[in-house]
């Protein structure tokens, strides 16, 4: 006796259909790391789970504007097929999320410590070495007599930060990310901000990291104590600050 609750090709639905599979096992992405957990104490990557699922949902749902085919072989090499594309989509976009929480990390550390060695003037001033800057030490495009807003200061700090955190980490090999949290970071972007991203780069305290010498790398970031090349108290403290920042764990 046939059921009236199914539909009356169900057996093929349940062999051919790729958006009833990719539904399947996007619920099963969800659920078996949950119970994996439970009964083992093994964790999985909630990020690309998270995105995997919901890739796997969404072709689900978008599967079913299109009509299956009649050959078993084909309709598996879809679901497969969509099985490596919604991986490598999952791969893609936790490894942009987790840099992107990274780097707010960073801010969030460096942003303080900059902004507190700095210090903040609305007005343009000469610096110590006589190079004309404003807010928390902008140098670039900065013209004595200019002047800004502290929320504008406030905005283009955050801006420059970034930037030379960007700037500073392209010099950084991938086997040495490792090494790296989000207060070792910050150490080493307030250094680059003060002294330059390229100079920070090609540094000793770079190449020590780079080498795996992390410990060596934290106190090279302490020789950068002159200006005009004389050592500076001010310059010897803040380097104290970020060489006891980057010695963290």
């Amino acid at each position: 006796m046939k059921s009236k609750l199914l539909v009356k090709d169900w057996k093929k639905v349940l062999v051919l259909s790729m958006s009833f599979w990719a539904q399947v096992i996007g619920l099963l992405v969800l659920i078996v790391p949950e119970l994996l957990f439970a009964y083992t104490g093994i964790d999985t990557d909630p990020a690309i789970l998270w995105w995997a699922a919901t890739l796997l949902l969404v072709f689900g749902l978008v599967g079913r504007l299109f009509r299956q085919g009649d050959k078993l072989w084909a309709e598996w090499a879809r679901i497969i097929s969509v099985l490596i594309v919604v991986t490598l989509l999952a791969l893609f976009a936790s490894s942009e999320a987790k840099a992107n929480d990274r780097e707010s990390s960073t801010l969030d550390v460096a942003i303080p410590l900059i902004a507190r060695w700095e210090g903040v003037s609305t007005t343009a001033y000469l610096d110590i070495v006589g190079v004309p800057t404003i807010c928390y030490g902008s140098t670039r495009g900065v013209v004595l007599g200019m002047e800004k807003t502290l929320g504008e200061c406030t905005r283009l700090l955050r801006e420059e930060v970034a930037e030379y955190r960007c700037g500073w980490i392209a010099y950084v090999i991938p086997e040495a990310h490792k090494y790296l949290h989000s207060r070792r970071e910050a150490a080493y972007t307030s250094l680059a901000y003060n002294a330059g991203v390229s100079a920070i780069g090609r540094s000793t305290a770079t190449r020590r990291l780079n080498s795996g010498n992390v410990v060596g790398g934290c106190h090279a970031l302490g020789w950068w104590n002159k200006a005009g090349g004389r050592v500076v108290r001010g310059l010897v403290n803040r380097r104290k600050d970020e060489i006891a920042l980057c010695l963290t764990i």
